[in-house]
């Protein structure tokens, strides 16, 4: 898992370490055992597997909207959501794809499916010191190549620092789902970001939240599947974007996760997909080390 620090432009390095715990929130978790209740697909494990997704999306069919949760750093997970872009859009389903890795107000439509790559970053003012080309390039250029619009869904960083003093978000959520969202920014910042900072923080992923299921919402067509690409924080049912859809849209999420399923992750998604596990990090010590600077 790479931290935010390795996801914001060097000159907004202050705020960036203010919203770190947004990507560690989006991103590992701690393993424990997986709940029987919400189907758990573990792909790569055996050619079959791949048939079984497959199977899986023909069931969703009716989906207006699909959230794909990822681990950041898990290249099996971008191996995974490329996948999904190539056979939605070869059933003729797939209206957008939205992705937490570009900003909102970008957006490839318009642009034909023979583009460059290097005009497809440029429309989306692409980030690779955040966002590693390598590993989403695969993902954005399928979604391309089938004449699919790629669009920003994250809120530009530039934004964030007048969020955290929007009050409107402290009460979007019920109590429960704020808490949840508070401590996973406490644990995202290693215990190292103080209790007055917390809410701000919250409310920077909200509206990150916000921000995607905006550019969901317009992408939505009628007989078709918008697909939303982000960290599993954003996918979880009862705290991310689907918070801010509206209850008319049909939506369903499948959450990945390496090695196992968190079990605080149960109950958030419809279906969960299980990879191999990354070898361990320790993130806290970078993050320590980014306060002392």
């Amino acid at each position: 898992m790479a931290s935010i620090l390795q996801r914001t432009p060097k000159a907004s390095k202050g705020i960036a370490a203010l919203v770190c715990a947004l990507l560690l929130a989006g991103c590992a978790t701690a393993p424990h055992q997986p709940s029987p209740r919400v189907p758990e697909l573990r792909l790569f494990d055996s050619p079959s597997a791949e048939v079984r997704w497959r199977e899986q999306l023909a069931h969703l069919k009716s989906a207006d909207v699909l959230m794909l949760g990822e681990q950041h750093d898990a290249a099996e997970h971008h191996e995974w959501e490329a996948q999904t872009v190539r056979e939605l859009a070869a059933r003729g389903r797939l209206a957008a794809v939205v992705l937490e890795m570009a900003d909102a107000g970008t957006s490839t439509r318009g642009l034909a499916a023979t583009a460059s790559e290097t005009q497809v970053r440029e429309l989306l003012s692409w980030n690779d010191e955040g966002w590693p080309w390598k590993s989403y390039g695969p993902v954005v250029m399928a979604a391309v190549r089938a004449d699919v619009p790629v669009i920003g869904g994250n809120l530009p960083l530039g934004k964030m620092r007048a969020t955290m003093q929007e009050t409107r978000f402290d009460t979007h959520l019920n109590a429960e789902a704020m808490q949840i969202q508070m401590d996973a920014i406490k644990i995202g910042h290693c215990d190292l970001l103080p209790e007055s900072r917390l809410l701000p923080m919250a409310r920077i992923q909200l509206a990150r939240d916000e921000s995607m299921a905006n550019a969901v919402q317009s992408a939505v067509k009628p007989g078709k599947t918008v697909l939303l690409i982000a960290g599993h924080g954003h996918v979880r049912r009862s705290v991310g974007v689907a918070q801010w859809l509206a209850p008319s849209l049909t939506v369903r999420a499948a959450i990945a996760q390496t090695g196992e399923v968190n079990d605080a992750l149960k109950n958030e998604a419809d279906m969960f997909i299980i990879t191999p596990a990354v070898p361990p990090k320790d993130h806290c010590a970078e993050l320590r080390q980014h306060f002392k600077r």
